[in-house]
Protein backbone atom coordinates (compact mmCIF):
# COMPACT_ATOMS: atom_id res chain seq x y z
CA UNK A 1 0.00 0.00 0.00
CA UNK A 2 1.02 3.34 -0.87
CA UNK A 3 2.50 5.77 2.36
CA UNK A 4 1.67 9.12 1.08
CA UNK A 5 -0.69 10.61 -1.47
CA UNK A 6 0.71 11.81 -4.77
CA UNK A 7 0.18 15.74 -4.57
CA UNK A 8 -1.88 16.67 -7.53
CA UNK A 9 -0.61 18.09 -11.06
CA UNK A 10 -2.03 21.04 -11.88
CA UNK A 11 -3.22 21.25 -14.86
CA UNK A 12 -3.48 24.61 -17.41
CA UNK A 13 -6.50 25.49 -19.07
CA UNK A 14 -6.62 24.66 -23.04
CA UNK A 15 -6.43 27.84 -25.22
CA UNK A 16 -9.81 28.39 -26.57
CA UNK A 17 -12.41 28.15 -24.43
CA UNK A 18 -9.90 28.58 -21.60
CA UNK A 19 -10.98 25.80 -18.88
CA UNK A 20 -9.67 22.66 -17.44
CA UNK A 21 -12.43 20.54 -17.87
CA UNK A 22 -11.43 21.18 -21.72
CA UNK A 23 -8.07 20.78 -21.35
CA UNK A 24 -8.72 17.20 -19.58
CA UNK A 25 -11.12 15.68 -22.04
CA UNK A 26 -8.52 16.48 -24.44
CA UNK A 27 -5.70 14.78 -22.43
CA UNK A 28 -8.29 11.73 -22.03
CA UNK A 29 -8.55 11.69 -25.65
CA UNK A 30 -4.81 12.02 -25.92
CA UNK A 31 -3.48 8.37 -27.89
CA UNK A 32 0.10 7.52 -28.83
CA UNK A 33 1.37 11.29 -27.68
CA UNK A 34 -0.22 12.78 -30.71
CA UNK A 35 -1.54 15.92 -28.39
CA UNK A 36 -2.53 18.22 -31.76
CA UNK A 37 -4.53 15.51 -33.43
CA UNK A 38 -6.62 15.16 -29.98
CA UNK A 39 -7.15 19.00 -29.70
CA UNK A 40 -8.48 19.08 -32.94
CA UNK A 41 -11.00 16.33 -32.59
CA UNK A 42 -12.30 18.20 -29.04
CA UNK A 43 -12.37 21.46 -31.05
CA UNK A 44 -14.34 19.71 -34.17
CA UNK A 45 -16.79 18.68 -31.77
CA UNK A 46 -17.45 21.26 -30.39
CA UNK A 47 -17.51 23.27 -33.47
CA UNK A 48 -20.02 20.97 -34.40
CA UNK A 49 -22.55 21.77 -30.79
CA UNK A 50 -22.85 24.67 -31.91
CA UNK A 51 -23.58 23.83 -35.48
CA UNK A 52 -26.23 21.56 -34.20
CA UNK A 53 -27.43 23.24 -30.59
CA UNK A 54 -26.72 26.91 -31.76
CA UNK A 55 -25.75 27.36 -28.23
CA UNK A 56 -22.95 27.88 -26.54
CA UNK A 57 -20.74 24.44 -26.61
CA UNK A 58 -19.29 25.44 -23.51
CA UNK A 59 -23.05 25.24 -21.63
CA UNK A 60 -23.55 21.91 -23.48
CA UNK A 61 -20.25 20.50 -22.24
CA UNK A 62 -20.42 21.30 -18.80
CA UNK A 63 -23.96 19.80 -18.83
CA UNK A 64 -22.89 16.94 -19.57
CA UNK A 65 -20.37 16.90 -17.39
CA UNK A 66 -22.60 17.71 -14.56
CA UNK A 67 -25.77 15.09 -15.91
CA UNK A 68 -23.17 12.21 -16.57
CA UNK A 69 -21.10 12.67 -12.89
CA UNK A 70 -22.13 9.74 -10.62
CA UNK A 71 -23.04 10.88 -6.93
CA UNK A 72 -23.07 7.89 -5.44
CA UNK A 73 -20.44 5.34 -6.41
CA UNK A 74 -19.76 1.06 -4.81
CA UNK A 75 -15.88 0.60 -3.87
CA UNK A 76 -15.03 -3.07 -2.36
CA UNK A 77 -14.02 -3.50 1.12
CA UNK A 78 -12.86 -6.64 2.47
CA UNK A 79 -14.09 -7.33 5.91
CA UNK A 80 -13.58 -10.95 7.75
CA UNK A 81 -12.47 -12.78 4.51
CA UNK A 82 -15.67 -11.95 2.31
CA UNK A 83 -15.73 -8.83 0.13
CA UNK A 84 -18.52 -6.28 0.43
CA UNK A 85 -18.97 -3.66 -1.98
CA UNK A 86 -19.53 -0.31 -0.06
CA UNK A 87 -21.47 2.52 -1.55
CA UNK A 88 -19.82 5.86 -1.21
CA UNK A 89 -19.98 9.26 -2.14
CA UNK A 90 -17.51 10.17 -5.03
CA UNK A 91 -15.41 12.94 -4.91
CA UNK A 92 -15.28 16.22 -7.44
CA UNK A 93 -12.77 15.74 -9.07
CA UNK A 94 -13.56 11.67 -9.63
CA UNK A 95 -16.45 12.81 -10.85
CA UNK A 96 -15.30 15.03 -13.69
CA UNK A 97 -13.14 12.42 -14.46
CA UNK A 98 -15.45 9.55 -14.51
CA UNK A 99 -17.54 11.39 -16.23
CA UNK A 100 -14.97 12.53 -19.18
CA UNK A 101 -14.23 8.42 -19.19
CA UNK A 102 -17.58 7.65 -19.64
CA UNK A 103 -18.24 10.07 -22.28
CA UNK A 104 -15.36 9.00 -24.16
CA UNK A 105 -16.02 5.22 -23.94
CA UNK A 106 -19.31 5.85 -24.89
CA UNK A 107 -18.38 7.97 -28.08
CA UNK A 108 -15.75 5.72 -29.10
CA UNK A 109 -18.60 2.83 -29.45
CA UNK A 110 -20.62 4.42 -31.36
CA UNK A 111 -21.47 3.44 -35.17
CA UNK A 112 -20.57 6.05 -37.47
CA UNK A 113 -18.68 8.75 -38.81
CA UNK A 114 -15.33 10.62 -37.69
CA UNK A 115 -14.55 10.90 -33.66
CA UNK A 116 -15.65 14.41 -33.48
CA UNK A 117 -18.83 13.22 -35.03
CA UNK A 118 -19.12 10.81 -32.16
CA UNK A 119 -18.05 12.76 -29.47
CA UNK A 120 -20.37 15.60 -30.20
CA UNK A 121 -23.35 13.05 -29.95
CA UNK A 122 -22.47 12.10 -26.96
CA UNK A 123 -22.06 15.68 -25.46
CA UNK A 124 -25.26 16.49 -26.82
CA UNK A 125 -27.36 13.23 -25.75
CA UNK A 126 -25.42 13.46 -22.12
CA UNK A 127 -26.05 17.08 -21.91
CA UNK A 128 -30.34 16.12 -22.40
CA UNK A 129 -30.14 13.45 -20.02
CA UNK A 130 -30.01 10.50 -22.90
CA UNK A 131 -27.22 8.11 -24.38
CA UNK A 132 -25.12 5.72 -23.15
CA UNK A 133 -23.02 7.16 -20.56
CA UNK A 134 -26.00 8.68 -18.34
CA UNK A 135 -26.79 4.41 -18.82
CA UNK A 136 -23.69 3.86 -16.94
CA UNK A 137 -23.86 6.47 -14.22
CA UNK A 138 -27.80 5.39 -13.83
CA UNK A 139 -26.52 1.49 -13.35
CA UNK A 140 -23.71 3.05 -11.22
CA UNK A 141 -26.30 4.50 -8.77
CA UNK A 142 -28.75 1.22 -9.17
CA UNK A 143 -25.59 -0.63 -7.70
CA UNK A 144 -24.93 1.79 -4.32
CA UNK A 145 -28.82 1.81 -3.69
CA UNK A 146 -29.06 -1.73 -3.96
CA UNK A 147 -25.58 -2.37 -1.65
CA UNK A 148 -27.03 0.40 1.07
CA UNK A 149 -27.16 -2.17 3.44
CA UNK A 150 -23.61 -2.29 3.61
CA UNK A 151 -23.11 1.25 3.70
CA UNK A 152 -22.00 1.10 7.73
CA UNK A 153 -18.69 -0.17 6.24
CA UNK A 154 -17.64 2.75 5.33
CA UNK A 155 -13.81 3.29 4.22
Amino acid sequence: MRRAKPEKRELLPDIRFNSVNVQTMIQHVLKNGKKSVATGLVYDAMDLIKERTEKNPMEVFDAALKNVGPVMEVRPRRVGGATYQVPMEVSADRRVTLAIRWILSSARERSGKSFSDKLASELIDASNETGASIRKRDETHKMAEANRAFSHYRI
